[in-house]
């Protein structure tokens, strides 16, 4: 048996937290993981950010609820459904993900959970594990799947390292030039033929 694993932002939808910044006007919140390798530092620049100008969940809530899947992805989801059992492993937020996991029609998605407030602040995040894409991957390959992931990010390498096979997708130079390793895309048709080229499958394209 096969599984697909993907990354969420960047690859089926946008940044969340680029949108939120464009809203907003602060270019700091435009880090991501494309940016800063370490999750942590990462996150707790931000909640710095948002305590620091008094954003809420709420108020990230209003941007999500405007964005929609990045064009060609409902498809894509769509096609690699009829394909693989599909996986969709993020470092997001149930409290993020829900309005867009809609639009794109409920694939399975394991992220993270925020902690707020009475008054709709942020005060902290909890993570599902440490290094959850790698560990997420590592647990199916103990129930004997195998694994073709597909991400877009520092944090996506240590999944795409663990898979059988992994793909880079939407990847800025800096993440494809740290990491030749794996095959780099950056439409869904050559993403399509990627995950077929990879299967061990006969797959129709």
């Amino acid at each position: 048996m096969e599984l697909a694993c993907l990354d969420l932002e960047g690859v089926l939808i946008p940044e969340i937290w680029i949108a939120f910044a464009e809203e907003t006007g602060i270019e700091e919140l435009k880090a991501t993981t494309r940016d800063i390798p370490d999750y942590d530092v990462l996150m707790k620049q931000r909640l710095r950010i948002l305590d620091e100008h008094g954003l809420t969940l709420p108020q990230i809530q209003d941007t999500i609820s405007r964005l929609a899947p990045l064009e060609g992805a409902r498809d894509f989801i769509d096609w690699l459904r009829e394909r693989f059992q599909v996986v969709i492993l993020s470092d997001t937020f149930y409290e993020f993900a829900a309005p867009l996991m809609k639009q794109l029609g409920y694939p399975t998605l394991l992220c993270h959970k925020l902690e707020v407030n009475e008054g709709g602040r942020i005060t902290d995040y909890t993570l599902r594990q440490r290094d959850p894409k790698r560990q997420s991957v590592r647990a199916f390959q103990l129930l004997n799947y195998r694994v073709i992931a597909a991400g877009d990010s520092y944090n996506d390498t240590t999944m795409l390292a663990q898979a059988e096979s992994g793909i880079l997708f939407h990847a800025p130079q800096n993440v494809i030039d740290e990491f030749p390793q794996f095959p780099a895309v950056h439409n869904f048709a050559d993403l399509k033929q990627a995950f077929v080229d990879a299967s061990v499958r006969d797959l129709s394209v």
